[in-house]
């Protein structure tokens, strides 16, 4: 018989006010006992509703099944037919939106925590090196190494190809590595699944910046029958507000990749961080949390303000929760309108309006509505976390590759741009999303290029 339990077996974390003192992970993850009395919730259901949610299409009740009878590497084997980085999934991935959103148990009571399943899986099973498939005489080329140009590289690499991805930073990983902090995604868990496309075959060049360093045309000139492009979207966004230029004001893209990439909250590190007493970050998504979390631990008051209400917040329930016992402050319904600067041209306080909400918008959230009230607030540092946009670099330097009117990538339902044999997903195509659906985009495009270079394959 199933377990009838409504609620989710909780995951074990560090305590609020003591993981603020470390970048150490906050979800300690299922022991044997919790796993097997959330699994045991599973009632596996005919139709698979919660498969049709995932966006890489993971046999989510045939893993779970194996989990019962104690055949953890089976499981694994199943997450990963489709599912080449369950660690990074079940850490990260907005389950509650996706598969966890269509759970038969979610009706009556709350749904089966398949991410945390899924990670279980992932830290439990015993590894092995992939087997190197047999090389097929083609080249493709990825460009970035975030989630979406992994997945893609991953899925080529297992039918012969020969993939080299290009990477402008000086570490792979993209987002992975430069923009989730240590305490959501632990990096050796980047470097392992960096480690398996390796084994695959797959190269990895760091410091090219394509576009820059090396253009499209040389990639064309080198051989590379394919090229797939998931650069992502790290082209930050500000309000455009007076005193916005003042010293002690910064991207959330900034703080992050200073912390994440540069390792700017350990003492043997030269990167600085910018000392603050009091820290306003501007904005109500996951990457606002992940920069007033980050701040917590670097700095003494944080505050977080959000034109909506708590109920319009996009970031993760999990994760704004997590804030909240960090001892992070959330104002909601006020906005910035201007920043002060002291005599010296560093922030000294914010002046903030007063919101309130009116009818919904096109995505079915409450408009934030001027009220003219306004209130000023003290505090020395601004971040802020705008959401962002694809850098224009690339395009720039490639008429051939046309984009929408926000500047993203525009791709066909092979996700092929309007250069021939070029593909693109992930945020340089959707705008800035979630991992998993720019893994579900890697993949997408793989297959298409599997499919076009490959047309007789049985």
């Amino acid at each position: 018989m199933p377990n009838m339990q409504n609620e989710k077996t909780p995951m074990p974390l560090q305590e609020g006010l003591v993981r603020i003192t470390n970048f150490d992970e906050v979800a300690l993850g299922y022991t044997e006992e919790q796993m097997m009395n959330e699994a045991e919730r599973c009632l596996h259901c005919v139709n698979h509703p919660c498969t049709a949610g995932c966006p890489v299409s993971v046999m989510i009740p045939d893993f779970i099944k194996a989990l019962k009878t104690g055949n953890i590497d089976e499981a694994y084997g199943v997450i990963t037919k489709t599912n080449s980085f369950p660690s990074i999934c079940g850490r990260v991935c907005p389950q509650e939106n996706q598969c966890e959103k269509n759970c038969v148990r979610a009706i009556r009571g709350e749904a089966v925590a398949i991410g945390r399943l899924e990670r279980y899986v992932a830290d439990h099973h015993t590894p092995s090196v992939p087997e190197k498939p047999q090389a097929n005489g083609m080249k493709v080329a990825v460009v970035g190494s975030g989630p979406a140009g992994l997945a893609c590289a991953a899925d080529l690499a297992k039918e012969g190809f020969a993939v080299t991805i290009y990477e402008a930073l000086h570490e792979a990983g993209g987002v992975l590595r430069y923009g989730i902090p240590e305490f959501r995604l632990p990096k050796r868990i980047v470097d392992e699944q960096l480690d398996q496309l390796k084994q695959l075959g797959v190269t990895i060049e760091t410091n090219v910046i394509v576009g820059k360093t090396l253009t499209m045309q040389e990639l064309e000139e080198d051989g590379f029958q394919a090229v797939f492009i998931g650069s992502g979207a790290g082209l930050p966004k500000f309000m455009g507000i007076p005193g916005e230029t003042a010293a002690g004001v910064f991207s959330a893209n900034e703080v992050l990749t200073r912390v994440n990439l540069m390792k700017a909250y350990r003492e043997d590190h030269l990167t600085p961080y910018y000392q603050s007493n009091h820290t306003i970050v501007v904005g109500g998504g996951n990457v606002a949390m992940d920069a007033a979390r980050c701040a917590r631990r670097l700095g003494k008051k944080v505050t977080v303000v959000y034109r909506r209400s708590l109920a319009e917040m996009p970031a993760r329930k999990e994760e704004v929760e997590h804030a909240m016992d960090e001892d992070i402050t959330f104002m909601t319904l006020h906005n910035p309108v201007e920043i002060y600067k002291d005599e010296k041209g560093f922030v000294k306080g914010v002046k903030l309006e007063k919101m309130e909400l009116g009818e919904p918008d096109e995505r079915g959230r409450r408009s934030p509505v001027p009220t003219g009230e306004m209130m000023d607030l003290v505090c020395d540092c601004v971040i802020m976390a705008l959401g962002t946009s694809s850098n224009p670099l690339l395009v720039r330097s490639e008429p051939r590759l046309q984009t929408n009117p926000r500047g993203c990538l525009i791709v066909d339902e092979q996700q092929e741009t309007t250069m021939k044999n070029v593909y693109a997903g992930g945020d340089a195509v959707s705008g800035a999303a979630t991992v998993i659906l720019a893994l579900g985009a890697g993949k997408r495009a793989a297959a298409s290029i599997i499919k076009a270079l490959t047309p007789n394959k049985a």
